[in-house]
């Protein structure tokens, strides 16, 4: 009997909800069976855990932390700049709860000026603000969502909800989840990979953790500066040959004690040191962006040994490209209570070229088919100005948080390129029709990877957790 052909017959989910007392050495088996990759892994008839055929394999997922102003992005409101300057509705605020608006706001419309201006872009006629000049470019490639809406509406709690269906603490992120149903496909570098501009947002870490999930499934972070990875390096005076078999010595113990106790997470530490042993050679060579061509660069604004958005795009191409499953982009300082009109046209200049450009070299690549695209938030920003001491026209004014409707959109991976969904009303505050929860916009997300979202689940304190939580649907309107 091939002990090793019979665990891969089973997918990561089944080993470990079923494997009972038995689980550490099942985990064991598991990362045995993951040093089979590519070709091998076909030829043994290890195929992904997917429950259908899938129409992404990798995604990149950005997170513009925050929130950028949708309604001066890719909703545009001409209603609302008529009436800007007006008291708002008073349905718009009675009763209704936001973060920093506590007096009845006036209205607050995008100026009316050429940088702020909508074009119709492309065959789809897609209307995006002139501050994106160069995803105007690719608006054929975008799948638009106008109509999320989100349970939060702070940042932290509404950062959690997004990337991990759950407003607070301890939830797997989607990541974690998609990594758990369907693996990797490079062994020598992680399968879920973070990368971050700016701070790190009010969720912290927790936005990439594993949560209940075996810990070999949270993201990990990719420094732009010194080591990528924190240790990646040799000690001084320490060789590779000496590392490896500090490391081969300590596995051994590792292996001993997982046989004896059976904790799954000792066996992520088996596989956590040899992964970053093999990193130690993977990592340098994928961060090294010299040996991309001047054109690839400066397609993307991207500087070689300089942090940017840029050169986090550029790497998240050179992942997927590599088989790296989900890669995760955080860009911070998209808040914008106040001088939102001066402060969103610097930030889209950082974020528009390296986007489109992502956008194009996919597609020139032919990695665009299989590879999703993600522009996410984590809520909107209301129609009424936050005042700071002026009229609704002020210069100094805002915009605060707002969860019942903003935009985000989705790109390749077998998403409906060239669409939009849903509509708002005249002032952009609630949905009219076609509105889409976070955990739809994420049971979508996991169909278009192969993924049932409501199949993917880990039994933890007696009973089956998902990443949609308890509700949830595929919009199929989204899917190409």
């Amino acid at each position: 009997m091939n002990m090793m052909n019979d665990f891969a017959a089973l997918s990561r989910r089944s080993l470990f909800q079923h494997a009972g007392a038995g689980i550490g050495a099942v985990a064991l088996a598991e990362l045995l069976r993951q040093e089979t990759t590519g070709k091998d892994r076909e030829t043994a008839g290890v195929g992904l855990a997917t429950h259908h055929a899938a129409r992404a394999k990798s995604v990149i997922y950005i997170h513009l932390v925050g929130a950028p102003s949708h309604l001066d992005l890719f909703d545009p409101k001409p209603e609302l700049q008529k009436r800007n300057g007006e008291l708002c509705p008073d349905e718009f605020f009675v009763g209704k709860n936001f973060a920093f608006i506590r007096s009845q706001p006036t209205l607050l419309g995008t100026p009316d000026d050429a940088q702020f201006q909508f074009a119709n872009c492309g065959q789809s006629g897609r209307p995006i603000s002139n501050l994106l000049p160069h995803l105007q470019q690719v608006a054929d490639e975008l799948c638009v969502v106008h109509t999320l809406h989100t349970d939060q509406f702070n940042h932290a709690p509404a950062q959690l909800f997004a990337l991990t269906g759950f407003g607070r603490f301890g939830r797997p992120s989607i990541g974690s989840w998609v990594t758990y149903g369907l693996g990797s496909e490079n062994r020598d570098l992680p399968a879920y990979v973070v990368l971050i501009t700016g701070q790190v947002l009010g969720a912290g870490n927790s936005a990439w953790g594993s949560g209940f999930l075996p810990t070999v499934h949270q993201g990990c972070e990719f420094r732009s500066q010194g080591d990528p990875v924190l240790f990646l390096s040799d000690p001084p005076g320490v060789t590779s040959a000496d590392r490896q078999e500090l490391i081969a010595t300590a596995n051994r113990l590792n292996q001993a004690q997982l046989a004896d106790v059976g904790d799954p997470e000792i066996a992520t530490r088996i596989s956590q040191y040899e992964l970053a042993y093999r990193m130690q050679t993977a990592v340098p060579e994928l961060m090294d962006l010299k040996g991309e061509t001047k054109a690839t660069l400066e397609m993307y604004g991207a500087s070689p040994g300089k942090p940017s958005f840029a050169n986090n795009c550029l790497l998240a191409r050179r992942l997927v490209e590599r088989g790296v499953r989900f890669v995760q982009l955080f860009d911070e300082g998209w808040d914008h209570h106040g001088n939102v009109f001066q402060a969103l046209p610097k930030k889209c200049e950082q974020v528009d070229q390296p986007i489109a450009a992502l956008l194009q070299d996919l597609r020139q690549r032919g990695l665009l088919d299989d590879t999703l695209v993600v522009w996410s938030a984590e809520f909107g920003r209301t129609p009424m100005a936050q005042n700071t001491g002026g009229s609704g026209e002020s210069q100094r004014a805002g915009r605060d948080h707002h969860k019942d409707a903003y935009t985000v959109w989705m790109a390749g991976g077998g998403s409906r390129a060239g669409y939009a969904h849903g509509t708002t009303d005249p002032l952009g505050y609630s949905v009219v029709d076609g509105g889409v929860h976070v955990h739809d916009f994420n049971a979508t997300l996991l169909h278009l990877l192969g993924v049932d979202h409501e199949r993917l689940t880990f039994k933890y304190q007696g009973r089956d957790y998902r990443l949609t939580d308890v509700h949830g649907r595929v919009v199929e309107e989204l899917i190409g």
